[in-house]
């Protein structure tokens, strides 16, 4: 199969500028930004954009930024790329490991910037020498590591205006470098975050009749909610709470006045999304009632499932078999959430997950302070994204 032009182009930019594309990746790695902090990275990228011609747009916020390119008449395709890293003190003794303390891209963002500006920057030398074959807006997303997102304030600020499709990739450390992976329908989870705050007058752990046993109650909570869960809503929903955050009392002896437990519910249902809120509530309030604890409840809605377009997963599909007919690779729904869904929530698109894990040794998890990437990831994922253009042009 002959490459498209975009990823023909995309060939020849790769040849003359694979070790541009390394050291932008490496860069942004060192200078990590919180999110919507990423004032320095959004400089990073208008700057490259701008230099090769681009015309690139910083959103309201001043983090985060779209560029347009391509024929303005006729449908247009957004690529998305979030650049934000994580509030996590790096452990990976890399040359190029985060110079910022307690921040790293421990998820792979570095990467995809790094990806969707080397897209870009290949594609716009294709548009000035034959014109792409369709419109593309890249969309550079501020602060997805926040819940519930912050696609929900680039949607807010028009960048799915005109938009007919919008792709994504994101880095997956269980897949070798070389494969990407997707499929139809849900490919990740929704995710809510639950806090428990209980309260009570206290007392001494001999009399626990004279008052509120918070410890217990909390106790009853930490085993309870996820039980009622799993008896409430259909398992083949996927749906597991997990806590990770409880503390209450400092003496063994003294039965405390308050407490607080924190954790995750994540469901590959959208359906049950929306009702879970209510079911928490009501098991929280049942199973604390005979324990006359008072308590406040949290409930932070998070993100929705993303749910692969079906048409725009055949295109990516198409994408990444033009690579190589060894390239696919199968997938999963995971647990994980990504705000990529809201996105999807206006219009069809579709998330590829892109192989970073070089073959051997530990294949590390997103989210740990060890967490690095093959970089030969970095080339894969720019043909997946040009390919893409591609493919939006084929009737």
């Amino acid at each position: 199969m002959s490459p498209g032009l975009a990823s023909a182009a995309a060939q020849a930019w790769l040849a003359n500028n694979a070790d541009e594309l390394v050291a932008w990746r490496r860069h942004l790695h060192r200078h990590p930004e919180l999110s919507r902090q990423e004032f320095a990275t959004t400089q990073f990228i208008a700057e490259r954009l701008a230099g090769a011609g681009l015309n690139p747009k910083v959103l309201p916020s001043g983090t985060g930024l779209t560029c347009d390119f391509g024929p303005e008449d006729g449908p247009r395709i957004a690529l998305r790329a979030d650049i934000d890293a994580l509030p996590m003190t790096e452990q990976t003794g890399a040359p190029y490991a985060s110079l910022v303390p307690g921040v790293t891209h421990a998820c792979g963002h570095d990467a995809h910037t790094a990806i969707l500006l080397g897209a870009a920057l290949a594609m716009a030398e294709a548009d000035r020498s034959a014109g792409l074959p369709v419109g593309v807006r890249l969309v550079f997303q501020a602060a997805e590591e926040l819940m519930p997102g912050g696609a929900i304030d680039a949607i807010a600020a028009g960048v799915l205006n005109g938009v007919s499709r919008i792709f994504a990739l994101h880095c997956d450390p269980r897949l070798e470098v070389g494969k990407v992976a997707t499929i139809p329908g849900p490919i990740t989870s929704a995710a809510d975050t639950v806090e428990i705050s209980v309260n009570g007058p206290g007392g001494h752990t001999s009399r626990p009749h004279l008052t509120s046993d918070l410890v217990y109650g909390l106790g009853t909570l930490i085993t309870g909610l996820p039980g009622v869960l799993s008896r409430r809503i259909d398992p083949r929903d996927d749906t597991v709470m997990v806590w990770g955050a409880v503390s209450a009392g400092a003496a063994a002896n003294a039965i405390p006045q308050a407490g607080r437990l924190a954790g995750t519910v994540r469901t590959a249902s959208r359906e049950t999304w929306l009702a879970m809120q209510g079911i928490v509530e009501e098991a929280v309030d049942s199973l604390l009632a005979p324990l006359g604890v008072e308590h406040t409840l949290y409930y932070y809605r998070g993100v929705p499932p993303v749910v692969n377009e079906e048409q725009s997963t055949r295109m990516l599909t198409h994408a990444i078999e033009a690579i190589g007919p060894e390239v696919l690779a199968d997938t999963r729904q995971s647990g994980g959430g990504e705000d990529f869904s809201w996105y999807l929530e206006e219009v069809p698109g579709a998330m590829a997950r892109l192989g970073v894990w070089s073959g051997s040794g530990p294949q590390l998890d997103l989210h740990q302070p060890t967490f690095d990437l093959d970089e030969r990831a970095l080339a894969v994922g720019v043909q997946v994204m040009t390919g893409i253009v591609d493919q939006a042009s084929e009737p």
